[in-house]
């Protein structure tokens, strides 16, 4: 199977900056769809960025032209470079990837990493 760990998280000023990295490992082939999603509590978990293996990329208004999602094939690490962070922007951030596995589709998501915007 796929095991998803986020690392990167904590507490930043508004304004600022942090990056999210999210290791795979298991049977970390076939994955087709990676994406970062975050979770503020008693809120709907909501897509933030998700990329294809075909390069289309997605984003959520709320965040365009702050996030960047990319990844590092070699580590099996995708990445969610996150600027001009936002009080707004407090949630716990998790990592999904979609892959196949033997031979179905499946959903693994992370366990969370905690962003924290605060003065």
């Amino acid at each position: 199977q796929v095991q998803l760990v986020e690392t990167g998280g904590g507490l930043v000023q508004p304004g600022g900056s942090l990056r999210l990295s999210c290791a795979a490992s298991g049977s970390v082939f076939n994955i087709n769809i990676r994406g970062w999603y975050r979770q503020a509590p008693g809120k709907q978990r909501e897509l933030v960025a998700e990329s294809t293996n075909g390069g289309s990329t997605n984003y959520a208004d709320s965040v365009k032209g702050r996030f960047t999602i990319s990844r590092d094939n070699a580590k099996n690490t995708v990445y969610l470079q996150m600027n001009n962070l936002k009080p707004e922007d407090t949630a716990v951030y998790y990592c999904k990837v979609n892959a196949v596995v033997a031979g179905w589709t499946n959903a693994y998501w992370g366990r969370g990493t905690q962003v924290t915007v605060s003065s």
